[in-house]
């Protein structure tokens, strides 16, 4: 049984999700604002958090930013915002998938059931600490460097390198990798990939243009050369 943390401010939505996951066979944490979700999470340590983003404190963006701070549980926003601007928000701070109001229950329990799936065969099987070339990888505490110096990443960049890293000689294709990395509902947006493989080359590589770690499997997707 998952512990699901739900962050919502309206009762209705609220006893609807802890309705549909209780039947699933979650066990399910309620709060109402950023801070006492937070509090929550602290306490409670979930296994998921489903998050709204229009709360009565503060933006949920800052519940994500916050909890990313000490956490690495995955978050799934639901929201009655449906820029593309605020979904790459979100994901941007940390959030790994985003669906949007209304949603039917069937997607949310299958978005729920991916992130928690990538959840248990990431704790299962990843090293705490992998290097390459210059680069040293610390899994355990979600920090990179490159010939001692700290590199700064994005949560998105980060949980993108990770998983690059932990599948080594691996062709990988487009599809897989936005599936892990943003989630079952972003498959087809290629244009997030080429962008965020591109940052970490340039954070990286020694030379992006020629890359030796992050390759390019033309027409098809990426592979990590350790």
């Amino acid at each position: 049984m998952s512990r699901i943390l739900i962050v919502e401010d309206e009762p209705s939505i609220r006893r609807f999700l802890r309705i549909v996951l209780t039947n699933d066979g979650h066990e399910v944490v309620e709060a109402g604002t950023v801070s006492g979700g937070l509090a929550e999470a602290a306490e409670r340590h979930p296994d998921l958090v489903i998050l709204d983003l229009g709360l009565p404190d503060a933006d949920g963006g800052e519940f994500i930013r916050a909890l990313r701070n000490w956490s690495d549980a995955p978050i799934l926003v639901l929201s009655a915002r449906s820029l593309e601007s605020d979904k790459v928000g979100a994901l941007e701070a940390g959030a790994d998938d985003y669906l949007a109001k209304p949603f039917g229950v069937a997607e949310l329990l299958a978005r729920a059931h991916a992130l928690l799936r990538r959840r248990t065969a990431r704790d299962a099987t990843r090293e705490p600490l992998l290097r390459f070339g210059e680069i040293e990888l610390d899994l355990a505490r979600r920090g990179v460097t490159r010939a001692g110096a700290v590199v700064k990443l994005t949560p998105i960049e980060f949980r993108l390198l990770v998983y690059l890293a932990t599948h080594p000689d691996r062709v990988l294709t487009h599809r897989q990798v936005l599936h892990e990395v943003w989630g079952p509902g972003h498959a087809g947006d290629s244009h997030y990939l080429r962008i965020y493989v591109g940052r970490l080359r340039h954070k990286l590589e020694a030379d992006p243009a020629r890359p030796r770690h992050l390759l390019t499997e033309t027409g098809v997707g990426y592979r990590f050369a350790p």
